[in-house]
Parts: C-alpha cells; sequence; structure tokens
C-alpha cells in the first residue's frame, strides 16, 4: 500500500502546488506549500533501432513511405524527445519483419529496456514456435509484444496470427498492433483493417489488445463500428491529421476516455505536438490526465 509518492521515483512525480503543505513527515527535503503526486506521461507507441542501423533503417523507410521523419530513431533521440516533451515513460516497439529475428530483438530490447523505456518484443507469424517465443518473452519479463500486419505479411486475423493471441493472452500479455492503411503500402491493403482484429478478438476473446491510430489509419469507418466501443484499447497516433476535433472527442466519448491512451509514432511524429493536440480538445483535466498517462499506467500495469 502507497501513503505517498517515492521521492526516488522521479518518472513517477509531477510536482503540483496546493494550498496545504509542507510533506516534511514523508522525510522529503520540499519546499512549503507543495506536493508531489503521481502524474506520469506515458507514450504508448514509439519506435527505435540499434544505433548501428538506425540511419539505414529511416533511410529505407522513409523512401517507402515518402514521409519525413521528426526523429532520427535512435534510443538517444528517443530518450531527447520526451526529455523537451516531458514524457517519462515510452513503450518502445520492436517488430519482426523476418523469420529468426526474434532472438536478436529480444536481446535488444532487454538491453535498452530501463525505468523510462517499456520494450516490446515480436516475433513473425512464420516462426516454426512462434507462441513459444511469446511464453519466452513474458518470462524474460516484457509485459507486450508487437505485430504489424503489413511489415510482417501476415493479415490480423490471419490462422497463423491466432496461436500468437492465444499465447499472449495465456501468458498476460498485451498485443499492440498496427491498425488501418499504412501510407507506404497500396490503399486497397486490407490486411490491417479492424474487422480483421474484431475476427481476430471472436477466437481469443480475452486477448488485451492495443489498437492504434484510433483503432485504424484512414479505415475511420470500419473502425468506428468494430473498434469503438469494444473491449480494446486505442492510442492517439496519426489521428490528428484527419481527424476533426469534434470527430475526436465524438470518439473518445463513445469508446470510453478509460481506454484512450497518448500515443505519437515516434520518430514519425513529435511527441510535445501530440501531446499539444491531446491538450486541446478540451477534455477534463481528469480526461486529459488518464489519456496522458494514466490508463497506460492501468493497461501496462506499471507500479506506482
Amino acid at each position: 500500500m502507497h501513503h505517498g509518492p517515492n521521492p526516488h521515483d522521479r518518472t513517477a512525480l509531477r510536482v503540483l502546488w496546493h494550498r496545504d503543505g509542507p510533506w516534511s513527515r514523508l522525510g522529503m527535503d520540499l519546499p512549503p506549500r507543495r506536493v508531489y503526486t503521481f502524474r506520469m506521461i506515458i507514450d504508448v507507441h514509439a519506435h527505435a533501432f540499434p544505433d548501428q542501423i538506425a540511419q539505414r533503417a529511416m533511410e529505407k523507410l522513409c523512401s517507402a513511405s515518402n514521409i519525413s521523419s521528426a526523429g532520427d530513431g535512435t534510443v538517444g533521440g528517443l530518450l531527447e524527445s520526451m526529455d523537451q516533451a516531458g514524457v517519462d515513460v515510452s513503450v518502445l516497439c520492436a517488430i519482426a519483419t523476418k523469420v529468426g529475428q526474434s532472438a536478436g530483438i529480444s536481446a535488444w530490447c532487454k538491453s535498452v529496456q530501463s525505468d523510462r523505456l517499456v520494450a516490446f518484443p515480436s516475433v513473425h507469424p512464420d516462426e516454426p514456435d512462434a507462441p513459444a517465443w511469446v511464453k519466452r518473452f513474458a518470462e524474460a519479463g516484457f509485459t507486450g509484444i508487437k505485430a504489424h500486419p503489413m511489415y510482417q505479411d501476415c493479415a490480423a486475423d490471419d490462422p497463423r496470427m491466432i496461436p500468437i493471441y492465444a499465447a499472449a493472452a495465456e501468458n498476460d500479455m498485451l498485443v499492440t498492433s498496427h491498425c488501418g492503411f499504412d501510407i507506404a503500402y497500396p490503399p486497397d491493403d486490407d490486411r490491417a483493417d479492424p474487422r480483421r482484429f474484431a475476427n481476430a478478438l471472436e477466437q481469443v476473446p480475452n486477448l488485451r489488445l492495443l489498437c492504434t491510430h484510433m483503432g485504424g489509419w484512414r479505415a475511420w469507418k470500419q473502425a468506428d463500428k468494430w473498434m469503438v466501443g469494444k473491449k480494446v484499447w486505442l492510442e492517439t497516433s496519426f489521428s490528428f491529421d484527419d481527424l476533426d476535433r469534434a470527430d475526436m472527442l465524438d470518439m473518445i466519448a463513445r469508446h470510453g476516455f478509460d481506454k484512450v491512451c497518448f500515443g505519437s509514432d515516434w520518430p514519425w511524429n513529435r511527441q510535445d505536438q501530440t501531446i499539444e493536440h491531446i491538450k486541446n480538445l478540451g477534455l477534463s483535466a481528469h480526461q486529459s490526465k488518464a489519456i496522458l498517462g494514466d490508463n497506460a499506467i492501468s493497461m501496462l500495469n506499471i507500479n506506482r
């Protein structure tokens, strides 16, 4: 049971002025009339690459997508962005695009994971023992995995994915997946259509699923039909470019603000700008605080 903030856990502390104080009884060297409360900002969708391949990977992805990036794709660049934006924790998502990559991805994720970075490894659907890899990830202490129907060439409801989802559910691991269309792929590529995730959830109803891009980038009607109001989490990355304020507020209200999280998709978007978009929605202070961090604390099982 927590009776107050941990003065050594700087990632979990935000300073608020308060008319009551001081908190000297906690043995904390704080100025009078100041209270430290838990208010974390957590970005649930970010990417980075090992330093030795980051530049090459970013050049290839930017070329394929025909977009520029907001960051350099390194772990150091991500941490710098977090410092500038006031982000306490980011979920760093890795994607296994080929068979045989899981061991290397797992080792790298373990090496970069910290109190500020929650790393999600990945397994390719064609890996012969894919479900066993999910169990290994859980045993190694990871709390989630990343999937991408396009980059892994496997539709969200493909039979190859179902055992992976089932293993994640069995090991209480979150699955976060790209949802909707992808700018690097043809506009008729429906492998990440929200309907497919609904199909998968029918087969694995206890799957803990985070649907990126508010449930389906540029597949907003499908996301509205198949994701909004369902037992999934949504995150905000790349949604503000297409959805106006009224649409975002309507989607959040109907889905439930307690199931929406802040996601930027760094290095493709700036974290600070996505935070401002959320703050400018006009939500209540409680709702904004939930979306910017509290919901992710619950979703990621972060200890307060």
